[in-house]
């Protein structure tokens, strides 16, 4: 059995994974689909995919096809037609013995470990443990005399409003309000004292503190991007930034509004009660209490846990959470259902280590590692573990947390958890982030993690993302290994990859990411048949001549429960059927290899 100090292995019905009783590839070749795109939005059917449904998968035949640039969805498996698709997509990795942390990586697992020890937005560690409720600390705010609070309490309010401030600007990036291109300022909180309350605002006899993020945000916009700036100016960017720092605000005892640019935020101990009705629903002192105990004055227990992919409901109570209060999705639209075809139904083969050093002591196969602070569940990264790499597919955690930075916190352990794994595996080398569109501002946090590679999508070797950036720059779809050739066209390309890479100060919570890289079951149940190729290109297979196709006799068939070669039983279709059905097996062989098409079963029946 798996380590079972690091393993929950839940035998359920709900799941989907297999173990290794029945070790062969079983697969159903879906063909080209169109469908609609969730990177560029175009609102017709520009996504082209080839795909296949897995009835079951080897984790080395799934290694394989990682390696060939396909991906998994449960138990759909896709790949992008990169010469037609709107957004061609291309596998990025990196080598975890290898991996660079960036200063921003740094921050935010110093970030977490300040958390942890209790003394995140605490100037003074040894004053923490004086505030023992929101309520006591609201009653130190004095509306007329901030000046006379306690100077411990107004620096945690700083430091708090602060954070608060810088996560809702990462929200504001992975909503798609913000380009994520940007490396955008770190927000500064003052407090105000009497005699500068004068500004042309409403209640400022109880402003406390204010921010002027909003105007260095404006500017950073202007002048990287006069497109993505347009629109965005300070009362804009004040007001979009002021709507996520309601709930924020008001566990301290404030409310926010957006006033001439400026973040400010008052008390409401002296607003009248129908002021305080409008700004805010009511907020209990148990609340108010439990936020700031939460926030600043524990030490926080770090548990994280690895275990089988099986269905868990507090998982899916976590991850309906995350999709509604961050993907805004519909509650109707989160369904048990589709959550478990999503993130729970694998096709892979669950392969247990026997204690040698050719499988980990987890095994091979699907999991989900859990984030838990004090017992309660906060993330949940969904991975599958190959023999070669940790594929990171998706993850989820509580929007609450959001100032921990949990989408870089848990790459950053994913990472980790490789390197201390190659001792047990040594073929365990690499950490796989998805797809990597470089059109999609969205996808840009990806490159962040260094050095990385992106797969050529004609010859399946692996290309520095130094050099494919530069190559890509110049257009979506570019056969990555030919750059030696254009040697002499990058050399008139700017090298301006250090400085695009450092834009990373936002939250990478989709390294699986980000809402819509993981094919949806539903993705494909709108979409048709595509076989005739408009262009007449390469891939027009049913057009194809039956001596330009690729040799299909050794394809395994899977009928009627028989596994046969095709070659043994060519002759049982009558010449139409055979005809279309080989140009079928080229399209398919074209799609996953000679290799994986002789080694899975292509089942018709």
């Amino acid at each position: 059995m798996a380590d079972k100090r690091k393993i929950k292995s839940e035998a359920s019905s709900s799941s989907s994974t297999i173990d290794d009783c029945k070790a062969e590839s079983v697969v159903v070749d879906v063909g080209r689909r169109r469908s609609s795109c969730g990177y560029c939005k175009s609102g017709s059917n520009t996504s082209i995919t080839h795909g296949l449904w897995a009835h079951s998968l080897t984790v080395y035949d799934y290694q394989a096809l990682l390696d060939r640039g396909w991906r998994r969805s449960g138990c759909f498996l896709y790949k992008p037609e990169m010469e037609r698709t709107c957004c061609p997509s291309y596998t990025i990795r990196l080598k975890a013995s290898d991996f660079i942390p960036s200063k921003e990586q740094v921050r935010v697992s110093k970030r977490m470990q300040r958390f942890l020890d209790g003394s995140l937005n605490n100037k003074n560690s040894d004053e923490q443990n004086k505030i023992s409720s929101a309520s006591s600390v609201q009653k130190d705010i004095k509306v007329d005399n901030p000046n006379g609070v306690q100077s411990n309490n107004i620096d945690q309010k700083v430091d708090y409003l602060s954070e608060q401030i810088n996560s809702a600007v990462l929200t504001c990036i992975e909503q798609g309000e913000f380009s994520n291109e940007i490396q955008f300022p770190k927000a500064s909180v003052k407090s105000v004292a009497p005699n500068k309350k004068k500004l042309q605002a409403e209640e400022a006899q109880d402003l406390v503190y204010t921010s002027n993020i909003s105007f260095q945000i404006a500017a950073a916009l202007r002048r990287v991007h006069k497109n993505v700036g347009e629109g965005k100016d300070p009362k804009f960017v004040a007001e979009m930034l002021s709507n996520h720092l309601k709930s924020p605000a008001l566990s301290i005892g404030l409310s926010v509004k957006a006033c001439n640019g400026h973040i400010n935020f008052y008390s409401t101990e002296t607003q009248t009660k129908a002021d305080v009705t409008a700004s805010r629903p009511a907020v209990s002192k148990a609340s108010c209490s439990n936020n700031l105990e939460k926030l600043h004055l524990k030490r926080q227990n770090l548990e994280i846990r690895l275990k089988r992919s099986t269905f868990d409901p507090e998982e899916y109570e976590l991850y309906r959470k995350y999709q509604i209060k961050v993907h805004n999705d519909t509650p109707d639209h989160v369904t048990e259902s589709s959550y478990k075809r999503f993130l729970i139904d694998s096709p892979l083969i669950f392969v247990q280590s026997n204690g040698d050093a050719s499988v980990p002591p987890c095994g091979f196969g699907s999991f989900h590692q859990q984030y838990l602070i004090n017992g309660k569940l906060v993330a949940v990264g969904v991975i599958d573990i190959l023999p070669k790499c940790l594929s990171s597919k998706y993850l989820f955690w509580d929007p609450d947390l959001a100032f921990l930075s949990l989408g870089k916190y848990s790459a950053l352990q994913e990472i980790n958890w490789v390197k201390e794994n190659q001792s047990h595996c040594p073929s365990l080398q690499y950490y796989y982030l998805g797809y990597y569109i470089h059109s999609c501002n969205k996808m840009r946090y990806k490159a962040a993690y260094r050095p990385s590679e992106l797969l050529c999508p004609l010859r399946f070797e692996w290309v520095s993302f130094d050099i494919a950036k530069r190559l890509l720059d110049k257009k979506p779809y570019v056969v990555l290994s030919d750059f030696a050739t254009l040697e002499n066209e990058l050399a008139l390309l700017p090298n301006t990859i250090e400085d695009q890479i450092e834009q990373e100060d936002y939250e990478s919570n989709d390294i699986r990411v980000d809402g819509d890289e993981e094919m949806s079951e539903g993705a494909f149940e709108d979409s048709e048949d595509d076989d005739d190729d408009e262009s007449g290109g390469p891939e027009a297979t049913s057009l194809m001549p039956a001596d330009l196709r690729k040799d299909v006799s050794n394809i395994i068939i899977g009928l009627r429960g028989m596994h046969l070669k095709y070659k043994d039983i060519r002759h049982a279709f009558p010449p139409t059927e055979r005809n279309y059905l080989e140009s079928q097996l080229d399209k398919y062989v074209r799609a996953v290899g000679t290799d994986l098409s002789e080694r899975m079963t292509y089942s018709i029946g």
